[in-house]
């Protein structure tokens, strides 16, 4: 798929209205299937994207001595997909991250609406064969990049193209925290993604005249409701985007969700209360029981059957063995496998040797200031300070 970046808009009039973007660098998306093996017979496929240059080698530029700017394109292209989402707090950071998310989000669409259009040639049928979940505001760069290529490239009227993109997409929202409510410059969008900042702008200019009309008078809601933040430097917010430019919201935990429609997201619950919905966080157990922890799937297989391992609720049939003395024992003895499993690991790996005694918390995330692996080694000390 081929990527534009930077470059500028033109409106070109023939009868219709119609807007153009020109002179942008392009940067090609190869696609590269990473098949994730599931459960019985099943293999899905994950698609991962690596980035090349359009024009990889500046003959004239060598040949002039300009060794560096000869393979400039090929590395900035590259670039792109060697580190993700690098450090946000220098500009030259930010920069790079925008163009990453930018990046995966139109290579992605780019490839659904090509699948799409192999089968089928109307696009109000593209709601009931494509679904996109934007996992935190990273992707929400999908509502006007969906919106470009439906109006721009295949010729969609607008409110046509708008209503097809609300009824693709949906939004989960995994924490309150401003980190993952990300904001982007208006600056640094409108010089990366012109045609992009355009469609937000009419987004939102058609939004507020729906709320303006609701709320007559409240100057507030519509700042607060704004994909643009006018305070100080202008921002996009791209959690207002994902919110208005989506069919659907929800949290991970009904605590979580019940703060997303009282506090944070208040305005829009009462704009769009049938669009939230909660959908706790949860696990697959056939990837971290039967196939993470075998001896203990094992054990209970053989207790209650196999039917836990497509259907998590069976697992209650466990209750009718809470004074079963034999069951307990081998129980007991599958943690304590487990531990001196992990305890031999330990001493291998990095050559410390800890008790299988010991009680193990293990935590498997990066470490962040807000990640729980911080909170629990918090906890450690203050356990180690009551003993």
């Amino acid at each position: 798929q081929v990527v534009h970046f930077g470059g500028r808009v033109e409106c070109i009039t023939n009868g219709s209205v119609e807007w153009r973007w020109v002179e942008a660098d392009k940067v090609l998306g190869v696609p590269y299937d990473l098949p994730i093996v599931g459960y019985g017979q099943t293999v899905n496929i994950l698609r991962l994207w690596s980035a090349r240059a359009d024009d990889e080698f500046h003959l004239d530029d060598f040949n002039k001595g300009s060794y560096v700017e000869a393979v400039e394109n090929k590395v900035l292209a590259e670039n792109l997909t060697k580190v993700l989402y690098p450090n946000d707090n220098v500009l030259a950071g930010k920069e790079l991250r925008l163009r990453q998310q930018y990046f995966f989000v139109s290579c992605s669409i780019q490839d659904i609406l090509r699948r799409f259009r192999l089968r089928n040639n109307d696009w109000t049928l593209l709601p009931e064969k494509v679904f996109i979940q934007l996992n935190e505001t990273h992707p929400a760069l999908i509502i006007p990049e969906l919106m470009r290529l439906l109006v721009d490239r295949e010729k969609v009227d607008w409110n046509t193209a708008w209503s097809i993109t609300r009824a693709c997409t949906g939004y989960t929202n995994h924490t309150i925290l401003p980190e993952a409510l990300e904001k982007w410059s208006v600056s640094l969008m409108e010089r990366l993604l012109p045609r992009h900042m355009q469609i937000i702008y009419e987004i939102n200019g058609r939004f507020l005249k729906q709320v303006a009309a609701m709320w007559p008078g409240d100057v507030a809601r519509l700042a607060r409701m704004s994909i643009i933040d006018e305070h100080g430097d202008r921002s996009v917010r791209m959690s207002n985007l994902a919110i208005i430019g989506s069919s659907a919201v929800n949290g991970v935990a009904y605590l979580h969700t019940e703060i997303l429609k009282k506090s944070l997201f208040k305005d829009f619950y009462e704009l769009y209360p049938t669009h939230f919905t909660n959908k706790t966080n949860g696990i697959t157990q056939r990837r971290w029981l039967l196939k993470a922890n075998p001896k203990l799937a094992e054990l209970i297989t053989g207790a209650i059957g196999s039917g836990w391992i497509t259907d998590l609720e069976q697992l209650r049939a466990l209750e009718n063995y809470l004074d079963d003395s034999a069951f307990l024992k081998a129980f007991r003895n599958v943690k304590q496998a487990n531990k001196e499993a992990l305890a031999a690991h330990i001493r291998s790996s990095v050559g410390i040797t800890v008790s299988s005694e010991s009680i193990f918390d293990v935590q498997v995330k990066r470490l962040h200031e807000y990640k729980r692996q911080l909170l629990l080694a918090l906890y450690i000390i203050m356990q180690y300070n009551r003993l």
